[in-house]
């Protein structure tokens, strides 16, 4: 099937990204009841906070959602009730998957006599990622919308509304005394700028260097002027901080996500040089194709793992620790790659349970009800990316990832968000 190289390659990086940051900043700390306990190295290493500006992916993914519906709408042949269903469906499905297998799990653990401070925390960190189908939804059943809107009068003047917006909740947050919530307003106002970029990227309206180089820049600048006005300098949430520039999302996190998407679309010759090769191209497609699975089950591998070898009641550097230093971290990098066995199996043992007949006596991995049409996301023809084994879902064009809690409280005091 023909692909995007640029959004494939943005899209995989993403979920490495995401997938990467979680496991660097999640602490989980063996008590001496033998419950675990949720910290962050961000409290007591300041100076990660930069790595963040990487690490934090979720603009990317609003981008390639944005992109994902687009061409999925311009590749369909019914009615918008049936492409909003089908997509509607293929967001819920995996997300309803994952609450009865939590719920299995938990009633286990429950059972066995699990500490109930590593219930609360497994549960949390398991569910709570899920707060972005709200959003999203909101913006994929608006697509049809928003796209004539950005073709109309452009993705400038159609994403300013949504930047006075976040500004405002921004204001409103440094404002208010500490303890006082207000309702997250600008969580689809803020991810809605990614979106609208998507969808115009989609329609050609992105594809010059230029233009690339103008939103790379832009975001850039505006950054360093937030940073100069006093916005916290990491991208996630840091327990103990006054404010978090995710909950809810800041205009550092827009300014954030435009600068990253300005600079994969500058790096698109590049991507297309990497993605020639065999290698690269099996290992970006795998991830497009398994993004909603690596999503949905890496913080459960972590607290999973975590709590299997807590039983032996001996704390693991850099699994059970508190995450106070260097060495913390440099601990926890080297339970990476069990980390990503553990995860890689969950993921093919969950394709492979998921996989349908198809006729003649194949399979189709990973697909199910879930299976996407490759025709909903073909590129222009000069577009060329064939790697056959990632047009099995679409929801990989839709998936949303950010930090563990939803964006319900204006204020950083847990777990960074």
């Amino acid at each position: 099937m023909n692909r995007d190289r640029a959004v494939d390659a943005l899209r995989a990086y993403a979920i490495g990204g995401v997938v990467l940051g979680h496991w660097l900043v999640t602490g989980l700390v063996l008590a001496g009841d033998g419950g675990l306990h949720q910290a962050s190295p961000l409290a007591t290493l300041p100076g990660l906070a930069p790595v963040t500006w990487v690490l934090q992916t979720l603009g990317l993914f609003f981008f390639a959602a944005g992109f994902g519906s687009a061409r999925s709408l311009a590749g369909h042949r019914g009615g918008w009730g049936g492409w909003l269903a089908r997509r509607t469906r293929r967001l819920l499905l995996p997300a309803v998957a994952l609450l009865g297998t939590g719920a299995a799990v938990l009633l286990a653990a429950t059972v066995a006599g699990a500490p109930d401070d590593t219930l609360a925390v497994g549960l949390r960190l398991a569910v709570s990622p899920l707060w972005f189908l709200a959003p999203l939804l909101l913006l994929v059943a608006s697509s049809g919308p928003l796209r004539a809107a950005v073709r109309r009068w452009g993705v400038t003047r159609c994403a300013l509304p949504a930047v006075a917006v976040v500004a405002v909740s921004d204001l409103v947050v440094r404002l208010l005394p500490d303890g006082v919530t207000v309702p997250p307003v600008s969580v689809v106002a803020a991810w809605s700028v990614p979106y609208l970029l998507g969808l115009a990227y989609a329609d050609g309206r992105l594809g010059g260097r230029r233009t690339a180089a103008l939103l790379a820049a832009g975001g850039g600048v505006t950054l360093a002027v937030l940073l100069a006005a006093g916005y916290p300098v990491s991208a996630v949430g840091v327990p103990g901080a006054g404010v978090s520039n995710l909950n809810p999302p800041s205009l550092l996190a827009v300014a954030l996500a435009v600068t990253q998407v300005g600079v994969g679309l500058l790096a698109r010759p590049g991507w297309e040089r990497l993605l020639a090769r065999p290698l690269p191209a099996r290992v970006v497609g795998r991830l497009n194709s398994d993004a909603v699975r690596i999503y949905l089950w890496h913080q459960p591998v972590l607290v999973g793992v975590t709590a299997l070898t807590a039983r032996g009641g001996l704390p693991l550097p850099g699994l059970h620790t508190a995450p106070d230093g260097p060495g913390w971290l440099l601990a926890r990098c080297c339970w990476l790659p069990l980390l990503a066995a553990v995860l890689a199996t969950v993921v093919r043992t969950g394709r492979r349970s998921g996989s349908t007949d198809r006729p003649g006596g194949s399979r189709r991995p990973g697909g199910g009800a879930l299976a996407g049409r490759s025709a909903e996301c073909v590129p222009a023809p000069t577009q060329v990316y064939d790697h056959r084994r990632s047009d099995r879902a679409d929801f990989q064009e839709v998936i949303a990832v950010r930090d563990s809690d939803p964006p319900s409280r204006g204020r950083a005091d847990g777990q960074p968000r």
